[in-house]
């Protein structure tokens, strides 16, 4: 095909211009076989390029949305059942720390004397409360149990005040009684003003929970008083393998029914299925997924077609499933609620998913064929009007023939090109200059455009799903943060201490992270340190972590030993691991009175030590096996001594396997020399110096684990010295006594050694006030010093009396009757024998008398 001065030769173009002289010359006949040619072609070439465009639109439509469905409501899906587990694993964790108070309270029963405990008051209806209630013929006030285990008062109620999920929480006893916390104190009265018995030992939280000897979530039911759907979280406390209680919280479902009952839409719904593929919350009223109560509501896992999907979505997420349900086909997504081993299911029609699909082709085809059939008038009309011109207007015909080749063939070939160059590509087909013809033409062109721009819409909407990935972005920040408020972040951690200094830190690899350290004083002489590493990361790391934490630092605070810690929150763990989830764990109490550290290590990294004056070298310690391997796992300790002026420094394996592009690792030796850097430096310096020790060594390297570290500098023992001067007179001797009374109460001494200090300083004071300065008057000085390290106390004695030294004197024969023993010594003898240490010396013209006693 040759183009020559704008004139195509060859092609189209020239076709139809050869069929109009044709016309021309052979008549009406002639070019009626011709128009009927021509039409035919160009409605061919619409009828094509319309296939194809149809052809596109339907498959990119269903793709699109199939894409859409599987991304969207599995994420959806998956995000819907997290939130709700969410509500159920903060329920569980403070139902397991009321089983673990619980269990130390009735192992402990002969420590704790009865509380007391108070029947429902209507008073104090709205009102947090703690109350009780029995069974039918129980005498509450003959509950040797119910008494014990009000001692849980105060932890029950700051623990339901602290929670927007709980509506109570309780302990039940094995005597069918019930100590519980809620604001509902009116409802527990009958119409005569008395308590109403409750069955304790017959509801099903009690049976299950016995039943299950472990901690159960109990299937949807009514409330007892209320009649608000919900269940109960429950767990059996047992001592020596005996039953001692059962304790647990009620949590009410009207949140989770208003939500899911809020996703329902013309399309598709969500709803919820428990472990035994029963339907508990859905917005459907008819068919089968009708919501229902536990007792009666039908197991999905035995229907044919749902059968097999709910059995899956009980265990993990599915993927995209279409199910024919009630003689309807849907979509089906599901994730489970690990918590409870519930699932959330997400159900769409699938009929409405084809709808934007199915009119978009109506349109188009309408469209379509409103064009063609304009197209083969308009071209019908013409072959009239060039018939009847033919022979008049032979020239003006040429013309013509030129000009409607052109009108004709060209829009049509440039359309063609347009949209054969769009296929595969985001851009959208649009109107131009050459497509306005003021015809059919035009009219096509239009129909086009109209459908490439609800197509490009149509794609729009499906970038937007895009945006929930920012909201999970965001989610993962408060994460982040509520992480780092779970660890002590406040330094100085204990300015008010000067015998020992602490620094920790902790970067997490992902937003949320696996590490944690901690640090605590258990009581006024005993600091707790803990740094741990679980396995994995993200978000289970860190859910994993808190858990943890929370389980070392409350089995510490009871006092046992770190191997008896560790081994407590091992069996912990190891009876509801079902995810085989572990964690490292290096445990540490430090004796501030003498720098004692007592140690366990369950599987993490060697400690470093640094002796005052020395340098950090690593202690290779024993290690035991990491928590949650194994239950019934036993620790050893070891012991490690500072001195003033020693540190500690704990870390996790980031620090050593920290690596630069070449994945080289860091090691130890380097830490070591980072740490020996500068051993002089502050706990916060030295963390500095390991961090900068190991950015330099990384570099631009992506960081592929969380870096942990805490470090510990022992100052050494506490000194208090206080003293008071007063005349040498026997009057004074209240004065003195009370000091010396008052100190020893703030330095907590015995009854014992507060009873033979205070014998030992009335008869030095009497001596002074009646032989020192007789006939005249002085003063005398009365010092207290107490040294915390070793507890011992000195009271020294100073005046400026005669020279005199008690010590001098033998010591009576106490073995003599009374009659015949020498008069005096007795008291300065008894005096000797009570304490630890007499001393006398005499300095510039001063008599000084030292007492030493161990308190």
């Amino acid at each position: 095909m040759k183009i020559i001065k704008g004139l195509k030769l060859g092609g189209l173009q020239q076709k139809i211009f050869n069929l109009m002289l044709l016309f021309i010359i052979a008549f009406v006949a002639v070019y009626a076989a011709v128009s009927v040619y021509q039409q035919h072609n160009l409605a061919a070439i619409v009828e094509d390029a319309a296939e194809r465009q149809q052809e596109s639109i339907s498959a990119v439509s269903q793709e699109t949305m199939r894409t859409v469905l599987e991304t969207s409501m599995s994420r959806t899906t998956a995000l819907q059942a997290y939130i709700a587990n969410d509500l159920f694993a903060d329920v569980k964790t403070d139902v397991e720390t009321l089983q673990a108070f619980a269990r130390e309270l009735f192992a402990n029963a002969s420590a704790f004397p009865p509380h007391p405990f108070y029947a429902p008051d209507p008073a104090k209806d709205g009102i947090p409360s703690v109350q009780f209630q029995h069974e039918a013929g129980v005498d509450p006030n003959s509950s040797g149990d119910l008494g014990l285990a009000a001692n849980m008062s105060e932890v029950m109620l700051a623990m339901f005040k602290a929670s927007d999920k709980l509506d109570s929480c309780f302990v039940a006893t094995t005597d069918g009684c019930i100590l519980f916390v809620d604001d509902r104190s009116g409802s527990y009265i009958d119409e005569n003003g008395s308590v109403e018995t409750f069955p304790v030992r017959q509801r099903t939280w009690y049976t299950q929970a016995v039943g299950a000897g472990e901690l159960i979530f109990t299937g949807v039911e009514l409330d007892a008083f209320t009649d608000i759907a919900g269940l109960v979280c429950a767990a059996p406390v047992y001592v020596d393998g005996k039953l001692a209680c059962v304790v647990g919280a009620d949590i009410f479902l009207t949140s989770i029914s208003n939500y899911v009952q809020e996703t329902s839409s013309e399309s598709g719904f969500l709803c919820v299925v428990n472990q035994n593929g029963q339907v508990l919350f859905s917005p459907q009223k008819e068919g089968i997924f009708k919501a229902e109560l536990s007792d009666s509501a039908p197991d999905l896992r035995r229907n044919g077609a749902l059968g097999p999907f709910i059995t899956e979505a009980l265990k993990e997420r599915t993927g995209l499933t279409l199910l024919q349900v009630d003689g309807r086909e849907y979509y089906l997504t599901g994730a489970p609620m690990e918590t409870l081993g519930w699932a959330a299911i997400s159900v769409v029609d699938k009929e409405a998913t084809n709808q934007p699909t199915e009119a978009m082709l109506k349109s188009y085809e309408d469209i379509n064929a409103g064009a063609t059939a304009t197209f083969n008038e308009g071209a019908a009309r013409s072959g009239r009007t060039v018939l009847v011109m033919t022979v008049l207007l032979a020239l003006l015909a040429i013309v013509g023939a030129l000009v409607l080749a052109y009108r004709i063939v060209k829009p049509i070939e440039h359309m063609t090109k347009r949209i054969n160059s769009l296929s595969g590509s985001d851009k959208a087909f649009q109107m131009e200059d050459v497509y306005r013809t003021d015809d059919e033409i035009e009219i096509l062109a239009e129909s086009f455009a109209s459908l490439s721009k609800k197509t490009r819409d149509y794609i729009t909407q499906i970038t937007e799903i895009t945006a929930e990935k920012e909201r999970i972005g965001t989610e993962l920040a408060l994460a982040t943060r509520i992480q780092a408020d779970m660890l002590p972040n406040i330094f100085p951690a204990f300015p008010e201490r000067p015998d020992f200094d602490i620094y920790a830190v902790m970067d997490p690899a992902k937003e949320v992270g696996g590490d944690f350290y901690d640090f605590f004083l258990i009581d006024e002489t005993h600091l707790a340190l803990v740094i741990a590493d679980v396995s994995g990361k993200g978000v289970p790391a860190a859910l994993f972590m808190m858990v943890s934490k929370i389980l070392v630092q409350n089995y510490a605070m009871t006092g046992r030993s770190p191997a008896e810690v560790l081994r407590a929150v091992n069996n912990q763990i190891c009876s509801n691991n079902r995810e085989e989830m572990f964690v490292t764990v290096w445990l540490g109490i430090l004796d501030t009175a003498t720098g004692k550290i007592t140690a366990a290590n369950a599987g993490h990294e060697y400690p470093t030590v640094m002796e005052a004056g020395g340098e950090f070298r690593l202690i290779k310690d024993k290690h035991g096996l990491v928590i949650g391997a194994m239950e019934g796992i036993r620790y050893k300790e070891y012991e490690l001594q500072l001195q003033p002026g020693g540190k500690l420094f704990v870390y996790t394996d980031g620090v050593p396997e920290a690596t630069n592009a070449e994945n080289e690792l860091f090691g130890t030796e380097r830490m070591l020399r980072a740490l020996n850097k500068d051993t002089g430096a502050s706990p916060e310096q030295v963390l500095r110096n390991v961090r900068r020790a190991v950015d330099d060594f990384v570099l631009e390297a992506e960081q592929f684990d969380d870096l942990t570290m805490l470090c510990l500098e022992y100052k050494g023992d506490r000194k208090i010295y206080k003293e008071i001067t007063v005349p040498a007179e026997t009057d004074k001797l209240d004065e003195v006594m009370g000091f010396i009374e008052t100190e020893l109460e703030k330095a907590e001494c015995s009854p014992k050694a507060r009873m033979q200090l205070a014998v030992a300083a009335e008869e030095i004071f009497v001596n002074i006030a009646s032989y020192a300065y007789a006939p005249g008057r002085g003063d005398a000085v009365v010092r207290f010093e107490l040294d915390e390290a070793d507890r011992r106390a000195t009271l020294t004695f100073i005046d400026s009396g005669v020279a005199f030294d008690p010590l001098e004197k033998p010591d009576p024969d106490v073995t003599l009757p009374a009659s015949e023993r020498q008069i005096g010594g007795l008291g300065i003898f008894m005096t000797k024998k009570a304490m630890d240490d007499v001393r006398y010396e005499r300095t510039d013209g001063k008599n000084i008398l030292t007492l030493v006693k161990k308190i």
